[in-house]
């Protein structure tokens, strides 16, 4: 065993003198224990916790503490739980509380028209424009399939069909079937808000 533990000692002192200085940064570290020190897996380290020792009258006590407490909840009469999306608060019954739209100055408005003005003036343009591109690319396309169909009438036709390997969808028509009796619907995620009144 000693003739290991020296044979395993000199090889890592061999081994300090020729590696890189991030291996011995890494070998020094507290992280990593050393090959000679002794390795204990975490359940070692931890401590079992100490019972408390249970007094069976300190029990019964705290049953009829919560007995009592259930009797005199049952003679209480149970609270409506308030419904709080047809609750309005006190702001929205006053009268008086009128947003008004601010007043502008003769410039101001007269700024804001003529802004109004160009926009629109501007998306009419550009509205026009694309208009245009898509009349020249459909023209461009009826003359090319024209001219394709004095060429070859079966490259025409294979043109002018559909291509189904392009959106792959096979669909057979509706199909009606009954629901099912014993079916449970699976609960999305969502995030539960819902308040929890206490009497």
């Amino acid at each position: 065993m000693a003739g290991i533990v020296c044979r395993t000692a000199s090889r890592i002192i061999s081994s300090q003198a020729s590696c890189s200085s991030s291996v011995v940064a890494v070998r020094h570290s507290h992280w990593f224990t050393s090959m000679l020190s002794l390795k204990t897996s975490v359940p070692l380290r931890a401590e079992p916790k100490k019972r408390k020792k249970v007094d069976p009258r300190r029990e019964l006590m705290v049953k009829e503490r919560l007995k009592k407490k259930l009797k005199k909840l049952e003679k209480v009469p149970p609270e409506m739980i308030p419904i709080e999306d047809f609750i309005k608060s006190a702001k929205g019954f006053d009268e008086t509380r009128v947003r008004e739209a601010p007043d502008l100055c003769f410039e101001e408005s007269e700024r804001r028209a003529l802004l109004l003005k160009e926009w629109s003036r501007f998306k009419r343009s550009q509205h026009q424009t694309e208009m245009h591109e898509i009349q020249e690319a459909l023209e461009a396309q009826r003359q090319a399939l024209e001219e394709l169909k004095l060429e070859s009438e079966e490259l025409y036709k294979a043109a002018v069909s559909p291509d189904t390997d392009i959106f792959p969808f096979q669909h057979d028509g509706p199909c009606y079937t009954p629901p099912l009796t014993n079916y449970e619907a699976p609960e999305g995620k969502y995030n539960d808000i819902t308040r929890v009144y206490t009497q």
